[in-house]
């Protein structure tokens, strides 16, 4: 069974700036991709910045220049480090990963929980 743990969501006043996390863990082969999707209240779900496993990054244009995603293949975890925060980067953040769990499978889709990030003026 494969596990995305998130963690580093919480508040920060706009400008400032705040790190998330999120450890992939189980029986993985291979990670294809990693990376963050967000949902505003009443809004859907939207990509915010992925990366894949050759580091090709694909970020949201309302986020480049802020976002930065990084991973650590080793670890299979992706970290993305937010800066110059807005009060619309207010959302569930959700972890992302597509992840082959045995060799010769192709990779498949997992979310995380989800956490929270509160930006405030």
């Amino acid at each position: 069974q494969v596990q995305l743990v998130e963690s580093g969501g919480g508040s920060a006043q706009a400008g400032g700036s705040l790190k998330l996390s999120c450890a992939a863990s189980g029986n993985i082969f291979a990670t294809c991709r990693m990376g963050w999707y967000r949902q505003a209240p009443g809004k859907e779900r939207e990509l915010v910045s992925n990366i894949k496993s050759d580091s090709t990054t694909t970020y949201a244009d309302s986020v480049k220049g802020r976002f930065t995603i990084s991973q650590d293949n080793s670890k299979n975890t992706v970290y993305l480090e937010m800066s110059s925060l807005k009060t619309e980067d207010t959302a569930v953040y959700y972890c992302a990963a597509e992840l082959a769990l045995y060799v010769g499978l192709l990779c498949s889709f997992y979310w995380g929980q989800g956490t929270q990030v509160t930006v405030s003026s």
